[in-house]
Parts: structure tokens; sequence; C-alpha cells
């Protein structure tokens, strides 16, 4: 992870949570508030429609808006935010995100309500300090031709249908096999992740400047199973053991997912492009662990 500054900006993105219509106003106030500074607003479709209508506003759906602005804010939590790393690496444009919360504060959406104009007149002038995080690059074969390819902010997982016995995942890192793993799943995370699903699942907090991989078991068979933590150069490479009577499924960031089908091998690596994730200078990322996690209360 580094750190760097923005240039400053004279498009933005704007993108709210699917159906936050408490978020009307601040988007009309948004938009009026950039217009002021000579900056265009751009909103994301879906967003577009929390609005009233007006002539003239720029919108776009996430596809075409990652390529057609300099930043993106997000309104909403941290699974709006993930939805929208994974469009811009997709897309490979490298544009920074800056995430509001409408709660009180989440682990990527750090700004809170009250922060935000004080953020974003950082992030115009290009005086807001911006922190690259490891993204992950998946892709499935499947008969031996990539089947799918996916980005991932926080983690890839593969997991057994809710109903379904414990599956069995052959597991290699690089060229050397680790070991078949007997649970419910497998989280493979990022560092930022490791805040997320390998979090509930018994994995440790990385701080996000640590380059390295974790790979966690979901309740594992075996108790010795633990997580183990590999260098972000690493490839991994997963190969589900499966019969008819297994169901088996991978989810990129609790976003994308599909199933798999027996003889499928996953392969996750690092990004080449990292996300650009805009944070407030008002705190660290510790603070925001001891807020989040309620460390130190009684």
């Amino acid at each position: 992870m580094t750190t760097s500054t923005l240039p400053p900006v004279s498009r933005v993105g704007i993108v709210a949570k699917s159906h936050l219509s408490e978020a009307t106003t601040h988007l009309v106030e948004i938009g009026e508030w950039l217009d002021r500074r000579g900056v265009q607003a751009v909103f994301e479709t879906a967003t577009a429609a929390l609005m009233p209508p007006a002539a003239g506003r720029a919108v776009a759906d996430k596809q075409a808006l990652v390529t057609d602005v300099a930043m993106v804010l997000v309104l909403g939590g941290d699974g709006t935010l993930l939805g929208m790393a994974d469009c811009i690496g997709e897309a490979g444009s490298g544009i920074p995100i800056l995430g509001v919360n409408f709660g009180s504060l989440g682990f990527l959406t750090e700004v809170t309500l009250p922060e935000l104009y004080p953020s974003l007149e950082e992030a115009l002038n290009g005086r807001a300090h911006v922190e690259e995080r490891l993204m992950l690059r998946s892709t499935t074969v499947r008969g031996g031709r990539p089947l799918a390819r996916q980005i991932a902010l926080n983690d890839a997982v593969i997991t057994k249908a809710a109903h379904s016995r414990m599956i069995n995942l052959s597991v290699w890192v690089g060229d050397e096999f680790v070991t078949r793993v007997k649970a419910d799943g497998l989280i493979i995370a990022t560092p930022t992740g490791s805040t997320a699903y390998n979090l509930a699942a018994g994995g440790p907090i990385v701080q996000p400047n640590v380059d390295a991989l974790l790979l966690t078991p979901i309740a594992p068979h075996t108790l010795t199973n633990r997580t183990i933590v590999i260098p972000a150069t690493s490839a991994v490479r997963v190969q589900p053991m499966m019969d008819d009577r297994d169901e088996v499924f991978v989810t990129f960031d609790g976003q994308a997912a599909f199933q798999l089908q027996a003889g499928d091998e996953i392969t996750v690596c690092r990004s080449d492009d990292p996300l650009r994730l805009i944070r407030p200078s008002t705190r660290n990322y510790f603070e925001v662990l001891r807020t989040k996690l309620k460390w130190g209360e009684r």
C-alpha cells in the first residue's frame, strides 16, 4: 500500500446505495455544491432515479461512469463501495473512491456525513490522501479454458450450499501443494478484506499496508486448519473435489457469484491495478478498528 495525493478534479461520479431514499436531499445538495465550484457531477443511473427530475443532469451507468470521471463519491455502506471498487478494477480506470457512510462509520466508507464536504473539498483541491489497496484477480478454468474472470477488493470465497455436506478443496500456492481442506469453504482475502468474512471466520486482522494474502478455512473439519498468510506475489490455486451430490459456489466481494462444476479450477492472485481509496485525514486505521470493533469498551 502506498499513499499519494490527487490532482485537481473536474468531474465527479456520484453513486448511492440502491433504494437509499434518505440520500435524496444530500444528492441534490452535493450536485449544487459541486456546480458552484465549477465541477460537474455525473450521477449513476439508479442514483439519479432517487432524485427529482432536472434538465441537463449528467447521468451514466456504472461501466460508463468509471471511465468518464476523475473520482467517485459513494454514499452508502461498505457493500456499495465494494461494488464500485470491483467495477473500477474491471475497467482498469484507476480512479479513486471517496466513501461516505450513512451509518456511523465503515471499514471502507470511513467518512461520516458531517465530514462529507470537508473531505470532498480536500479531494477537489488535491490535498486528500489516497491509499492504494491490493485487489484480487481471479480466473476460473473449466475444461481447460477460462470460464470467468473477476476482480475483488476484499475476497474470493469458495463455499458449499447451505444444506450441503462439507466440501474438499485442494489448495496450491504457486506450484507447491499446500493441503486438502475439508470445511464449509475457503476464503482468499486481501488485508483490506481481513476485517470482512475472514474476521467472522476466525482469521486475523491484517493492516492494509501489509503485502500479503490470507487463506482462511470456513468451519474446518480439522481444528489445526488455520489461516495461512502468504506473500501477495503468490498465486493461489484451488480445485474443489466434487461429485454429483456437492453444490459449490465461488463469490467475489459478496457481489458476484456462480456455481462450480467438477474439474473447475480457480486461480487467485494480486491484480495489476490497486484500488485508490481516499481516506480522511481525521483518523487512522487503528482508530477505525477501535470504533468499529468497540475495543476497550465495557
